[in-house]
């Protein structure tokens, strides 16, 4: 962790997992194949967060590295629910720092109105 994601006690702002959050997705998608600009560009189409629950389970600190993963639940036509978690990593064995359930929906970039996620990355999360 560096410092910009820390309070005042070194702590990780909880705000921030949500960031971490974030770009683990962007991540995930680009390690599938799938830049988001270029789905963007390509298609028209891009992905929104709809909805999320987010649980804490221990501080992350200031010099800790974390991992974060992404776990497709569900997937749908327009919309897909993913489990994210960060674990603390570097010590015997990994530790949970904070969990979520996050909904992202796939919408037209022009209008944010829903739209398909493009099959060839509903193909993708599925193999």
């Amino acid at each position: 962790m560096y410092w910009e994601d820390t309070d005042a006690g070194g702590v990780v702002f909880y705000a921030n997992y949500l960031k971490f959050f974030e770009r683990a997705r962007t991540e995930w998608l680009r390690g599938l194949g799938h830049a988001q600009e270029r789905l963007r560009t390509d298609t028209g189409a891009m992905f929104v967060v709809s909805d999320t629950s987010v649980r804490y389970v221990r501080p992350a600190r200031l010099d800790d590295l974390i991992e974060v993963t992404v776990q497709p639940v569900r997937f749908g036509g327009v919309s897909m629910t993913l489990d994210q978690q960060a674990f603390r990593v570097g010590g015997a064995a990994p530790e949970l720092l904070c969990e979520s359930r996050i909904r992202i929906g796939c919408v037209s970039a022009g209008t944010f109105k829903p739209c398909r996620i493009p099959n060839d990355i509903l193909e993708a999360i599925q193999r």
